[in-house]
């Protein structure tokens, strides 16, 4: 699976805990789903944050260019 695919994914679960949670009368079980849903989110953008390619500023760059 594609890392574009596993964000999707997780966020996808995590509006279906959400949905359900909203939907259900029982205190706890809203609770447990929205921390679900939570997880989730937290999930895809770990994933998200992972994979992306890491920048540097040009800023950072340049100071490292005088410092040399």
């Amino acid at each position: 699976m594609t890392m574009i695919k596993e964000t999707k994914f997780f966020r996808k679960q995590a509006e279906k805990a959400e949905r359900m949670a909203r939907a259900t009368t029982d205190e706890e079980a809203s609770q447990n789903l929205t921390n679900l849903a939570m997880a989730y989110r937290s999930q895809a953008d770990a994933l998200k944050k992972s994979k992306k390619p890491k920048k540097q500023s040009t800023k950072k760059v340049k100071l490292k260019a005088k410092a040399k």
